[in-house]
């Protein structure tokens, strides 16, 4: 193996491609979202040339995405683990298939979690119910920042977040809030994350800021922990660290935005030669897919297929790519909440000339099988590695 192997991991957060087989299960909704194809509707065809190429167009029938000229490898992935959110996808990446429901609180959180957690942080809390992140501070905002009372809502996923204007409550006081509602939140409330949700402005124009920080359940060991273990350097940007509570990985960086998460991945490259470095862009998620904004969802991948040239550039004959997302968020259909769709799985290397076909992949768990095979660690309990076909492309050309 050369020890100059490097692996770049892109996850578009929520770019789901279409309902997945179960998707009836979790509503009419999920049956019926694409979300990469609703949002290329919404603008009249994406014009993403760069994904175009990588094969997109293939796994899923986009208004204005091609499938000539493909130079690299494509499926789709079908995750698992029950649920539809950011905590089971990443999770199932990497060897752990959640096969039992993490709990939701469609009603808001009992008193046995709500009482230590108003004792604790010394005043009552507000709303206590499922709701927009965007609408719950404009409409809890003013009494928040008139009490000091945080803003505890949650949404259809197994979440608990507490929302806090930053100039009524530091954001460090806010994370500690959020640690030790992490310590309550076990066992039979073990909710997958907790989150701090920073705002700043005043009513009609509150903003979330960039300092949000997830607190997540650990569910095991992963090829994170492998590959780390192994002397690999392993890399979080975006909310990649918090979403494994560092577990796995050496360094962890934030960002504020999707266009900054590639600046970061950008640096990352130019200094980090070998290992993983694993990206989480969630602006699709939560600016657009949450929002209902299906064309600012279409305008910020055709951003991202406009520095993808750069992440590119950077590569060299030992490196691969992988680009996928953990869910869907189709804007178009009624609600803000996640969707249960196929995952698109794009894989590149500078040595690939032609287009391979991964087909259907049965779980999300085969990046990480295919992860650990390339780096010779032990194969995790759950995944197949497609990493003997990107040896020998011509044994499965599309």
């Amino acid at each position: 193996m050369n020890p100059q192997r490097r692996f770049i991991w892109v996850v578009l957060d929520s770019v789901g491609i279409g309902a997945a087989p179960d998707a009836v299960r979790y509503g009419v909704s999920d049956s019926e979202s694409n979300t990469l194809r609703h949002v290329a509707m919404a603008v009249g065809g994406l014009h993403a040339p760069v994904l175009s190429k990588l094969g997109l167009g293939r796994v899923n029938n986009t208004p204005g995405l091609t499938k000539d000229g493909v130079v690299g490898a494509y499926g789709r992935m079908q995750e698992q683990s029950f649920g539809k959110d950011t905590t089971n996808g990443h999770w199932e990446y990497v060897g752990v298939v959640l096969r039992d429901p993490l709990p939701v609180y469609p009603n808001g959180f009992p008193l046995d979690v709500i009482s230590p957690f108003e004792q604790y942080v010394g005043r009552e809390v507000l709303c206590n119910r499922p709701a927009s992140g965007t609408e719950v501070i404009e409409e809890y905002g003013e009494e928040h920042q008139a009490t000091g009372r945080p803003i505890v809502y949650t949404s259809a996923d197994s979440v608990f977040q507490v929302a806090a204007h930053e100039d009524v409550i530091p954001v460090e006081q806010l994370y500690d809030w959020c640690l030790f509602a992490r310590t309550l939140l076990v066992g039979p409330h073990g909710v997958g994350r907790v989150i701090a949700r920073p705002f700043t402005g005043r009513k009609g124009s509150y903003q979330r800021t960039h300092h949000r920080k997830d607190f997540s359940l650990s569910f095991g060991e992963t090829v994170l922990n492998s590959l780390s273990r192994a002397g690999w350097p392993v890399s979080g940007i975006g909310k990649i660290g918090d979403i494994y509570g560092g577990s796995g990985i050496t360094e962890v960086v934030h960002t504020k935005d999707n266009m900054d998460g590639v600046d970061r991945l950008l640096e990352q490259l130019d200094k980090q030669e070998r290992g993983l470095v694993f990206v989480n862009l969630v602006d699709f998620d939560a600016k657009y897919g949450h929002r209902n904004d299906a064309v600012g969802f279409a305008r910020a991948i055709e951003a991202f297929d406009r520095r993808l040239p750069e992440v590119l550039a950077r590569m060299r004959t030992t490196d691969t790519l992988f680009i996928t997302a953990d869910h869907g968020c189709d804007p178009t259909t009624p609600g803000t909440d996640h969707s249960r769709e196929w995952v698109p799985l794009l894989v590149y290397q500078t040595t690939l000339t032609s287009a391979v076909d991964l087909g259907d992949r049965r779980t999300f768990a085969d990046l990480g099988a295919t992860l650990a095979d390339a780096f010779e660690l032990p194969p995790p309990a759950v995944g197949t590695s497609f990493w003997p076909v990107l040896q020998s492309p011509g044994s499965n050309p599309a």
